[in-house]
């Protein structure tokens, strides 16, 4: 394993890299996110939005909010009584998610400096970087964590996650200031007030000395560095695990069919990174009780992969971060927590952030095989397709309708779509619509129940109107 910091380095930039390099690439990358998502800020509540906001008292005010601060995520709750008492209005809680989702492309640009300077010169590992950070930033995968306001609990936990593994990088370097390591442990007891996934931290510092750290410092220099995350990690885990409203969802011994169904949905979720052009709010994926041969195989994919991630640990560095970070921000709170909805796309927001990096380093490798003017051509097509992608990604966010309806061109055999977009079709006025959606969603599984109580209640309405009409 290599030094976790290059010498001759003055804080995260080394001295051979040009000043263009250290300030142009991250203006680009703010930039760039915010003319991609400035679209976003046009968008409504949707879905799970009115559960945690719109009709959730808690957090319409701050007394409100400080008296159920002993609840679930009471600093994500926190972030939404800003943005509800703030007076901006619908545009504040985009406009928060936006600027959330500008500071985590920062942040990953900064951890990718830190693993292409393990493998490149300082010019490409800056060019490397680069790349990495702004398909992080435009990917169209991570709108359901920045357009769809509730995916803020992924992105805001991400960036306290994010901070905290940076400032463990520079707290442990020789000759920097030890304040830094403080700093990252009060970032991720943020990270875990806003969301309890941040819980394999303490797992991402050891990966990162794994592949990054120095060749020979013992367990006990690690664990020097590390023992205030393992100490928060315990009381977090004692925690949650005593919590009325954590504890019955933690499996202790998972069962069959949990590690079939997640392996469907892991599968799924690595097939959004290329098939951006379809994305999906609420994905038609099912509980898998039995092994069959299409599941078999998605394993045995999954394992080969995580096989070739350890297999790399003192091969190749920057792919073995890549993959392991994937399966440690996924395999473990796709197991020992109970999920309403098996797989959404904002789960591969913060476990992605080692396959950007990686697809920065391999892209940055291409393009040194190419002339000058072949790798800005490539580099502006790939940048542009992804970025007018998630801009049109971001224009079904527009309307509840336009979402749905889009939702149902993905998931057609899902009740659940079906019944969404009736209801949406009622606050619009297309009743007629809205019947047609609640009976479809009927005719996909007779037993539903909302679906059966909203075309109660549509028939009921259109009736009085009918009344009124006639008195």
């Amino acid at each position: 394993m290599r030094s976790a910091c290059s010498t001759g380095t003055t804080g995260w930039i080394p001295r051979s890299v040009p000043l263009s390099w250290q300030v142009r690439p991250p203006l680009l990358i703010v930039s760039v996110t915010l003319l991609v998502y400035l679209n976003s800020l046009s968008g409504v509540f949707q879905f799970d939005d009115y559960n945690v906001i719109v009709n959730n008292p808690a957090v319409h005010g701050w007394s409100q909010w400080w008296r159920g601060v002993g609840g679930i995520r009471p600093l994500l709750k926190l972030s939404y009584t800003l943005n509800w008492t703030s007076g901006f209005g619908l545009i504040g809680f985009h406009l928060f998610n936006v600027l959330v989702h500008v500071v985590n492309a920062l942040l990953v640009y900064r951890l990718a400096q830190a693993v292409g300077r393990r493998s490149f010169r300082p010019g490409s590992a800056e060019r490397a970087a680069f790349i990495g950070a702004l398909l992080f930033a435009i990917h169209p995968v991570q709108t359901e964590a920045i357009t769809y306001i509730s995916g803020r609990s992924s992105s805001l936990a991400a960036c306290f996650y994010l901070a905290s593994l940076l400032c463990y990088l520079q707290g442990h370097r020789r000759d920097g200031p030890t304040w830094p390591q403080a700093l990252s442990a009060i970032f991720f007891i943020l990270a875990l007030l806003t969301k309890e996934a941040a819980v394999t931290l303490p797992l991402a510092l050891l990966l990162w000395e794994l592949c990054f750290g120095e060749p020979h410092q013992g367990a006990r220099a690690i664990w020097r560095r590390q023992w205030p995350h393992w100490l928060i990690l315990l009381a977090a885990v004692l925690a949650l695990t005593c919590h009325p409203a954590y504890g019955k969802l933690i499996v202790t011994a998972p069962a069959l069919t949990t590690v079939l169904t997640q392996v469907d949905g892991v599968s799924y979720l690595l097939t959004r990174l290329l098939a951006f052009a379809s994305l999906n709010i609420d994905p038609d994926l099912h509980v898998q009780p039995v092994v069959t041969w299409p599941l078999a195989g998605k394993a045995c994919a999954l394992a080969l992969l995580l096989g070739t991630g350890v297999w790399l640990l003192r091969r190749r560095p920057v792919p073995a971060f890549a993959i392991l970070w994937l399966f440690l921000q996924l395999v473990p709170t796709n197991t020992v927590v109970v999920r309403w909805d098996i797989a959404n796309e904002r789960h591969l927001y913060l476990a992605g952030v080692g396959l950007f990096i990686a697809a920065g380093s391999g892209l940055e490798r291409v393009l040194g095989l190419l002339p000058a003017k072949g790798r800005k051509l490539l580099l502006f097509l790939i940048f542009a397709l992804l970025g007018l992608c998630a801009v049109f990604r971001n224009d079904d966010y527009r309307s509840q309708v336009m979402l749905w309806e889009a939702t149902a061109l993905q998931s057609p055999a899902k009740a659940r779509v079906h019944n969404n977009l009736g209801y949406a079709y009622f606050l619009a006025g297309e009743s007629a619509r809205a019947r047609q959606s609640y009976l479809r969603a009927i005719q996909l599984r007779p037993d539903h129940p909302l679906a059966h109580n909203n075309l109660r209640r549509l028939e009921e309405s259109l009736r009085g109107k009918t009344g009124q009409k006639a008195h």
